[in-house]
């Protein structure tokens, strides 16, 4: 029987998801915002180019969403403990999350100015991990400002070295 996290206070759900659907969106919403901020600003420090940026930011949307939810499908089966139709939920989840999150980030490199788009993007990015973040508190149970300032360390680590890893191949490579 498919398992359902409820979001809320007693009595007043929030948010309801069945277990394999929240486990491939958690996924995919998070590799959606870290790998795609990553890749954007490893790209724009080295490169400078919105091309190269947008050029990024759709192949991951189609193949490393691809390639998680393929992960995710083997993840989950090699638990040995979930049916198929759960599997392939969590698997859908988070190819759809995945690609849908990742696009997102080309609204504003098409709209803006390449280095305001960045600061957006950032912005927009970290937004979408506190907020899930937050919704993972409350169904755990736990403060959410732990849980948000643990993911949001993380997301601007990786920013952070993707951005140095990226000036330090401009000015080694070009």
């Amino acid at each position: 029987m498919a398992q359902r996290l409820c979001v809320g206070q007693p009595g007043k759900r929030l948010l309801t998801m069945k277990q394999s659907l929240k486990t491939g969106f958690s996924f995919g919403l998070t590799s959606g915002v870290i790998t795609t901020l990553g890749l954007m600003v490893g790209l724009h420090a080295g490169t400078h180019s919105r091309l190269a940026v947008i050029g990024g930011i759709v192949t991951i949307a189609v193949a490393d969403a691809l390639s998680d939810a393929l992960g995710m499908h083997i993840a989950e089966e090699s638990k040995n403990n979930g049916d198929a139709s759960e599997i392939w939920e969590s698997t859908i989840a988070t190819f759809v999350a995945k690609f849908l999150i990742a696009l997102t980030f080309v609204v504003p490199v098409l709209m803006l100015p390449l280095e305001e788009a960045m600061m957006v993007s950032v912005g927009w990015g970290l937004t979408l991990l506190a907020v899930l973040s937050y919704f993972l508190a409350r169904a755990q149970q736990i403060p959410a400002w732990n849980v948000i300032a643990e993911h949001l360390v993380i997301g601007v680590s990786v920013i952070a070295i993707t951005h140095v890893l990226g000036d330090w191949i401009h000015s080694h490579l070009s």
